[in-house]
């Protein structure tokens, strides 16, 4: 009963802070950031532990998945964009996906985080139930690895239009590819909110890095 109620409170909140970002468009008010804030005073306040909030919260994450594959509909939709743009976009996610891995550990290791961390926290900038899957697969913590996954969704659609402005990026392939790869679901819903072309470019570069960290990932851990 419990783990429904706070699955109940959950989308409530989600939805209620969802549309007052739909009518302000400011990202101190995405339900992203909102959420889990609101939420956590509120296990807080009612000295509910984790484990009974997951056990409503758990559908939400598991309801990531089937979200994450109806991506493939903006892409049916701009394949012919897409395969004209197929090597740009290859190159430009694998690149991305090697630099953001590599900054993670070392920020991590800068910041003197312990081996599990350092480890949770290289998959960030991909789509949260793949992340959690690769955090396993290298020994990391994998709930850890989520809170990191939803600060870079976070960052990306605060940061990613000040690098626009700062490059002068134009090139809607390109605004795509710059939000999918850094911050996944997050900074593609940013893209979309630019133009059609530049969502579907970011949910491609999207899965593409998820499946270009979980590829580096198996292999580092066949040969360690």
């Amino acid at each position: 009963m419990i783990g429904l109620v706070c699955l109940l409170v959950t989308l409530g909140i989600y939805f209620v802070s969802k549309r007052i970002y739909g009518k302000y468009r400011k990202i101190y008010l995405s339900p992203l950031l909102v959420t889990p804030i609101i939420l956590v005073l509120i296990l807080i306040w009612a000295k509910t532990p984790y484990e009974s909030y997951n056990s409503g919260g758990k559908w939400l994450s598991t309801m990531l998945q089937p979200a994450t594959v109806a991506f493939a509909v903006p892409l049916y939709k701009n394949f012919k964009v897409l395969k004209k743009h197929a090597v740009e976009i290859i190159v430009s996610v694998l690149t991305g996906s090697c630099i953001a891995m590599v900054s993670s550990a070392v920020l991590a290791k800068c910041l003197h985080l312990s081996g599990s961390l350092v480890t949770s926290m290289i998959p960030r900038s991909i789509t949260t139930p793949i992340a959690m899957n690769v955090s396993q697969v290298l020994g990391g913590v994998p709930n850890i690895t989520a809170v990191f996954v939803i600060i870079s969704g976070l960052l990306g659609p605060v940061i990613g239009p000040f690098v626009l402005r700062l490059f002068k990026i134009e090139s809607e392939v390109a605004r795509g590819i710059l939000y999918g790869t850094s911050s996944h679901g997050a900074g593609t819903s940013k893209a979309f909110e630019m133009s059609a072309l530049s969502g579907t470019i970011s949910s491609i570069s999207m899965i593409l890095a998820a499946l270009f960290t979980l590829g580096v990932a198996t292999f580092m851990t066949a040969i360690s």
